[in-house]
């Protein structure tokens, strides 16, 4: 028996939203905000390959885990994801996984997380309170600002689920102003992203 051909109606919604990404700017905004963010990211981790040649990024915060009290660990990992995040919370969740509670302790890194996000979306709103940068904003990137606020729950959800540093977005998010309800709802999948990563990690361990 021959499958059964996708209907029209099927490809016409595919088209649909295809042409509505385009003519909306979609497209364009993600394109353009790779370009943007790309000479950076390749600055990072370039910084992060020459320091780690000498000395051993991994193995300090492995240490770092081993020797500071369960306190201790978790500010410093609410410190990281307050501000800017670049410190991988898998080293945490395999620190999760050898504590007397693994889910308990995994549980409390996700609510961090998500909180030192939230946190990290008020400090780009008051970035924006600086007088130069907010002339500069509102003058020189009026366009990209209102196709950032169109697109920010993308913005918000990529930082969430994917290896990207989960602050970053919303610090990004604070400063086009992006509404804090929607960085509420959106953030929310970092918690699912946790719960994920614990599971695929203590199953490793």
């Amino acid at each position: 028996m021959k499958p059964k051909p996708k209907s029209k109606s099927e490809k016409t919604r595919f088209q649909l939203l295809h042409q509505y990404y385009n003519y909306t700017g979609f497209y364009s905004f993600v394109g353009n905000a790779v370009k943007k963010a790309l000479p950076y990211i390749i600055i990072v981790v370039a910084g992060i390959y020459i320091v780690n040649k000498y000395f051993s990024i991994n193995d300090a915060l492995i240490h770092l885990t081993e020797t500071l009290p369960a306190y201790g660990v978790l500010a410093f990992f609410f410190a990281s994801e307050t501000l800017l995040g670049i410190i991988p919370p898998e080293i945490f969740i395999a620190w999760s996984g050898k504590m007397p509670s693994p889910w308990f302790y995994l549980s409390f890194l996700a609510v961090l997380s998500y909180v030192g996000g939230l946190i990290s979306y008020w400090l780009g709103v008051a970035i924006t309170k600086i007088p130069r940068i907010h002339n500069y904003m509102q003058l020189k990137m009026e366009t990209q600002l209102k196709n950032s606020k169109k697109w920010g729950g993308f913005l918000i959800i990529v930082g969430a689920l994917l290896p990207l540093p989960f602050s970053i977005s919303c610090i990004a998010a604070g400063i086009i102003r992006f509404p804090f309800k929607n960085v509420i709802l959106y953030g929310s999948l970092r918690l699912v992203r946790f719960f994920i990563y614990g599971l695929i990690i203590f199953n490793a361990l």
